[in-house]
């Protein structure tokens, strides 16, 4: 189904959170995407009908909620194109991230003692990889970001030695909207025999991914990020490497025998998913997945790529306006901006005056603030497909008004 203006007003529809709060202009995506009615209504569906514990009970409720709860896994595991056992339920991408950076020195090998993350990651690819270098006595080294809001790859060659046992890089920026060339950094990590992983917690909504052709390691992303419901996340690992790396949580289902002094763990992917889990928003994931589906992922992303174009040079019409997007190579439909002295603070609740959402602020990226100068942070609009020109028309006529409120 191609996308067009007016079929955005008809998906729109499709999420109930629109008709609840009518002249919403939802611009704040990158942190938590709208539901819509069949997501909301799968949730709602299994509490009603099918809430029971997963892989205890053998009696029919148990074993309907597990089968399904099965099935929402294989659906998200074919969805990136990898093996059902590969898929591993966390709360979210930090969670996912975090799991790896208390369980990964296990398989690194002796003498690699340093990380390679980017200057545009998120706080959640940063603080745990400090933490672990605190720990160990590593070094973190960062990849330059150019002054077009690419990333430098001449510089991530440099710091790319054999002393590197990760690199871990965010798929897109949550602040720039900048695409990064995973597969090959990957390809160029591998060949220093480096353990790769990808934060796609900002491209999994916009990109098809395929874990597979990417060959990372390990991959992570978010429910909430891609129509989901909240408290389910997800982390992506290679069978062999899974299997070799520690549990992250101990207790009930991730155990295989238990003896008062010792304990073995069961298979994968188990082994990381101690105790009761998120169940239902894992089954909801599955079906934002198949909404996803069924609108096209290649529609999607053709109608967001019209909707940034346009929403760029509408910015660019506000007198005054900075705006931190890359000009060049792939991006993802979000924008960051300030409004010349006005506070980003201040720009929000004028927008928030006329039922428009956007995130202002540091948005989880301080070190990134510095390095391109925006020291109160920026203002970040962030679209969707059920975004409309009329919700970018509606921002930049806000913006202007919010000018002449500061004159």
């Amino acid at each position: 189904m191609k996308i067009t203006n007016e079929v955005a007003k008809q998906i729109k529809k499709d999420f109930p959170i629109f008709s609840h709060n009518l002249g919403l202009v939802y611009l704040d995506n990158a942190a938590t995407s709208q539901r819509p009615t069949s997501v909301i209504n799968t949730v709602k569906n299994f509490s009603e009908k099918d809430n029971a514990n997963i892989g205890r009970g053998i009696y029919t409720l148990a074993e309907k909620a597990m089968k399904r709860y099965d099935q929402a896994r294989k659906v998200i595991a074919d969805f990136i194109h990898a093996e059902q056992d590969e898929i591993i339920f966390t709360r979210n991408t930090t969670e996912s991230i975090n799991l790896l950076a208390y369980t990964i020195s296990e398989i690194i090998p002796k003498g690699k003692n340093e990380i390679i993350i980017t200057e545009m990651e998120h706080h959640s690819n940063l603080v745990p990889w400090q933490e672990l270098c605190k720990r160990n006595g590593w070094k973190l080294n960062f990849v330059k970001v150019n002054p077009d809001f690419t990333l430098n790859i001449e510089d991530f060659k440099k710091k790319l030695t054999d002393k590197i046992a990760i690199v871990s890089v965010a798929y897109a920026s949550n602040v720039l909207g900048t695409v990064n060339p995973v597969k090959e950094m990957v390809k160029l990590a591998k060949e220093k025999g480096a353990i790769t992983i990808i934060d796609a917690a900002q491209a999994i909504q916009h990109i098809p991914v395929d874990v597979k052709s990417l060959d990372c390691d390990f991959l992570a992303f978010s429910s909430h990020k891609m129509l989901g419901p909240n408290g389910i996340g997800i982390l992506y690992g290679k069978k062999q490497l899974l299997e070799k790396l520690p549990p992250f949580n101990f207790g009930g289902g991730m155990i295989e025998f238990v003896k008062f002094d010792s304990a073995t763990w069961t298979k994968l992917p188990e082994k990381f998913e101690a105790g009761t889990q998120n169940i239902a928003e894992a089954i909801g994931l599955a079906e934002a997945i198949d909404y996803t589906k069924k609108i096209g992922l290649d529609n999607i992303k053709e109608w967001e790529a019209y909707l940034l174009k346009y929403a760029l040079k509408r910015l660019n019409e506000v007198p005054g306006i900075k705006i931190y997007h890359p000009n060049t190579g792939e991006s993802i439909p979000v924008i960051s901006f300030t409004l010349g002295s006005i506070h980003p603070h201040d720009i929000s609740e004028i927008l928030n005056e006329k039922k428009i959402a956007v995130r202002a602020g540091h948005c989880c990226a301080m070190p990134l603030m510095s390095i391109i100068n925006a020291k109160n942070g920026v203002c970040r609009a962030s679209l969707a497909f059920y975004n409309t020109l009329e919700d970018i028309d509606a921002l930049v006529d806000s913006l202007k008004e919010a000018q002449e409120k500061f004159k």
